[in-house]
């Protein structure tokens, strides 16, 4: 009995040096431990000026839903939704609309930094001239239809998804008006019977990047997905590079109704090609097209469901396209231009001597390019749970003794993130504390 006493006031003691070592490790953690995420998400998240807020000063208990990150993303939501509840849109100067990038000098940009960059259109430059140094690519169709071709491919990365690759080719139809027909969210329901809800998170009307959320609806047996997609368009002449990936948004966390992809990538190259009547006129279209996703299916199965239903979804596009068209044709007679299609008329001009730089891996802009940050919340907890539940077990293990430093700051590194240190600096700490003990 006495035995039995033991263990569970030793358990109890345990569990409450565990509890007080998470308190502590919470309250003192310092600012290099906390996530980028937190750091990003007042850019990302940031309304426009006109509606900046200030936090109260006094403390509430609603403060997580109150955060400046968060609540400024409701403002830019609803201010987003009033644009495009407008009747009319108001005209914007070329001035605005061309962000220019002269010779590969780089301009700054006043919204949405580092959400897609230079260092994207590079590496969709660099697949459109097959310089990507990449896998050799296998066709796996070609189908043709009145004033449409659909040629596609697919490589299997020995890391990642599937890649594919497409080049379509739509009869008597212009760069700009594909361009605007894949841009326009609003309309894509119609020929996309998958994109179930579009909303705009947050936009720039300086260099047209925009951050959009797409729902898309998958089989039954399946929850659907969600997407945080961050997009731009550069211009070159007649030729346009439009650039569309996953994007990490912190103060739009996933949700239980819908499986968030992350990653996701789905650019494309527009530009004017000869028609297939080979009459030398440049009438038709060409759309070279690069996605792969993690839709979270096995492999196989996502591969498998891809050719199945491939064609069936592509061959949507073409009388898509047409009335899209007709729809332009209307819109000189009053109708409204949609917002996206909209935001797809604002650029970033480059030149031809600027295309063939970035395809032979140059590039205006220093920053690395940017990644999906994956840091959330509750992964720092699940680090702070096991830091203290080690610091626990240490001092129950040894009787509530003195847990050396060098163990604590060690597990305080390897949580923050920090450069392991040079190897003759260890070496030395190692040394001194050796010195120490034996005195």
């Amino acid at each position: 009995m006495a035995l039995l006493m033991t263990i569970i006031i030793g358990l109890i003691l345990g569990w409450l040096a565990f509890v007080v070592g998470l308190l502590i490790g919470w309250a003192w953690k310092p600012r290099w431990v906390s996530s980028p995420s937190e750091e990003k998400a007042q850019s990302q998240c940031s309304a426009p000026r006109s509606f900046e807020l200030s936090s109260p000063s006094s403390p509430s208990p609603l403060k997580g839903f109150g955060s400046a990150p968060c609540f400024k993303t409701l403002v830019c939501g609803t201010w987003n939704m009033a644009l495009r509840q407008q009747k009319t849109v108001s005209p914007v100067s070329s001035s605005e609309q061309v962000h220019v990038l002269d010779g590969g000098k780089k301009t700054e940009e006043r919204l949405l930094p580092n959400t897609v960059t230079e260092l994207d259109l590079r590496h969709l430059v660099q697949l459109v001239e097959r310089k990507d140094g990449g896998l050799a690519w296998t066709q796996m169709m070609d189908q043709f239809i009145p004033g449409m071709r659909y040629q596609a491919w697919l490589r299997e990365p020995k890391n990642g998804p599937t890649e594919y690759r497409s080049r379509t080719v739509f009869e008597d139809a212009t760069p700009e008006v594909v361009r605007d027909f894949f841009w326009d969210d609003e309309f894509r329901p119609t020929w996309d019977t998958m994109l179930a809800s579009s909303t705009t998170v947050e936009e720039c009307t300086s260099t047209g990047t925009m951050i959009v959320r797409w729902i898309r609806k998958f089989p039954f047996f399946c929850s659907d997905r969600e997407y945080m997609i961050g997009r731009r368009i550069w211009n070159c002449g007649k030729s346009y590079y439009c650039v569309t990936k996953g994007v990490s948004v912190p103060c739009i966390p996933p949700n239980n109704k819908q499986k968030r992809v992350d990653l996701f990538y789905s650019s494309w190259c527009i530009r004017p090609v000869e028609s297939r009547r080979e009459d030398g006129v440049t009438s038709a279209c060409e759309v070279l097209l690069f996605h792969h996703e993690d839709m979270g299916i096995p492999k196989e199965i996502a591969k498998l469901g891809v050719k199945r239903g491939m064609w069936g979804a592509v061959k949507k596009m073409e009388p898509g396209l047409r009335a899209y068209q007709e729809q332009i044709l209307s819109r000189e007679g009053g109708s409204k231009l949609s917002r996206p299609a909209f935001m797809a008329q604002i650029n970033t001009k480059i030149t031809s001597e600027h295309i063939v730089s970035l395809s032979n891996g140059a590039t205006s802009e220093a920053e690395a390019p940017v990644t999906l940050d994956r840091g959330n919340g509750g992964e720092n907890l699940k680090k702070l749970l096991f830091i203290g539940g080690a610091v626990a077990i240490a001092c129950t293990l040894s009787g509530g003794g003195f847990v050396p430093p060098a163990v604590l700051l060690g597990f305080g590194k390897r949580f923050g993130g920090r450069k392991r240190e040079p190897q003759g600096t260890a070496t030395t700490t190692t040394r001194s504390q050796s010195q120490t003990s034996s005195s």
